[in-house]
């Protein structure tokens, strides 16, 4: 009995000991640290040169308007054109009913004829007069007012001849023409009805829209930016013709083909807004922009030799809303940095500063790092691909 005791205690100690051994090793195998430092995908800065544009917002006008009024009175006989067509300078529009301008017409011309054949009988008589009154076969005073009732005469025919002219003018003034040439509007007036020279309300409206305006809005103090810029040296001005090309785009989103000219900028800001306007010219030849759309104009400002472009993925925010990006030191360690960005071009961030050459962003892996840690860097698979876009949105 005593044997078995014995024997029966060595197996249960032997147990106990490779249960410590085993626990131990699991210890260990625990405490290992697994894998090595958290891998972070990098985009390393370098100065770029970059185009520099800022995108305004306003709405197109038309180049050239006519409102089309009356300026006889009378009934209308007829409209003679068609509603949202294209219209020549000089065609006729409305045709009013000129029977009473044609009769004032013939008896102008008629008051006008009896005026010449009064004119001849008294200047062949003061042509008479005037040789005897040498030999004193008439008094003086007959000859004079001989002479004066010649002067009223040819006064009469010079007011007929005016008012031949101005029955003239109202009996073509029965025929509304078109005073410009482009796209008319809606008509205001029906046939039978009647209008009144110099009436508040047009008949329609003629809208010139090849070429057409585009008003947009620049707030002061982003030309004050600029002009900042400019007197720094951080932007440089491109040739004077590339300055004022101006693209174009749709409420849409698509572009317009064409490119504007920028005619002239306003020279007094706006109190209320703090704003001035811009005024472009664009070719319209198929009619696609119209007055009163809202479009989107990108102006190029100058250009960037030594621009810092960081990935917009690479930016985060704190709670402020003030920018920020991680950084990898040259002890593969994570730093934050503060930065100031101020526009945004194509997918980057143009960064005023915060950012230098050769700091290393860290692009993907921000979610498992923070500042202090190391980090095992590998290169953006985008970075290779990046490239400076043509246009920027400000800020």
């Amino acid at each position: 009995m005593r044997i078995h005791d014995g024997a029966r205690f060595v197996a249960i100690l032997g147990i106990l000991v490779g249960l410590i051994i085993t626990g131990g090793c699991g210890q260990q195998k625990a405490g290992k640290p697994q894998g090595g430092p958290p891998e972070v995908a990098v985009v390393t800065m370098q100065p770029e040169r970059a185009s520099i544009t800022t995108e305004l917002s306003g709405r197109t006008s038309a180049y050239l308007i006519a409102e089309v009024r009356p300026q006889v009175n009378g009934i209308i006989q007829k409209r003679l054109f068609t509603e949202g067509a294209d219209v020549k300078a000089g065609d006729i529009l409305y045709q009013i009913d000129p029977a009473t301008y044609k009769a004032a017409y013939a008896s102008a011309k008629a008051a006008l004829a009896r005026a010449e054949a009064n004119v001849t009988s008294i200047r062949l008589r003061a042509e008479r007069y005037k040789e005897l009154v040498a030999i004193k076969a008439v008094s003086r005073q007959d000859y004079d007012d001989t002479v004066a009732a010649l002067k009223q005469a040819e006064a009469e025919i010079e007011a007929g001849k005016a008012a031949v002219e101005s029955a003239r003018i109202n009996l073509d003034h029965t025929r509304v023409t078109a005073p410009i040439a482009g796209r008319i509007g809606r008509s205001a007036v029906t046939v039978g009805a009647l209008v009144t020279a110099g009436q508040g309300v047009a008949m329609t409206t003629i809208q010139e829209i090849n070429p057409i305006f585009v008003d947009v809005t620049q707030s002061s103090a982003s030309l004050l930016r600029l002009q900042r810029s400019m007197a720094s040296g951080a932007l440089k001005k491109e040739d004077a013709d590339t300055a004022k090309k101006v693209k174009l785009i749709l409420e849409d989103g698509t572009p317009y083909p064409l490119e504007g000219t920028l005619q002239f900028r306003d020279v007094t800001v706006d109190p209320t807004t703090g704003s001035f306007i811009l005024r472009i010219v664009f070719p319209n030849p198929k009619g696609v922009l119209l007055p009163g759309m809202y479009v989107r104009a990108v102006l190029d400002e100058g250009i960037n030799e030594q621009a810092i472009l960081a990935p917009m993925q690479s930016i985060s925010r704190d709670p402020k809303g003030n920018p920020l990006a991680l950084i990898v030191d040259n002890q593969d360690k994570v730093q934050q940095r503060m930065l100031k960005v101020e526009r945004a071009i194509g997918n980057r961030w143009l960064v005023s500063s915060g950012l230098a050459s050769g700091d290393r962003v860290i692009v993907e892996g921000m979610q498992k790092v923070k500042p202090g840690i190391p980090v095992k860097v590998v290169p953006f698979n985008g970075e290779a691909k990046a490239t400076v876009p043509q246009t920027a949105k400000s800020n």
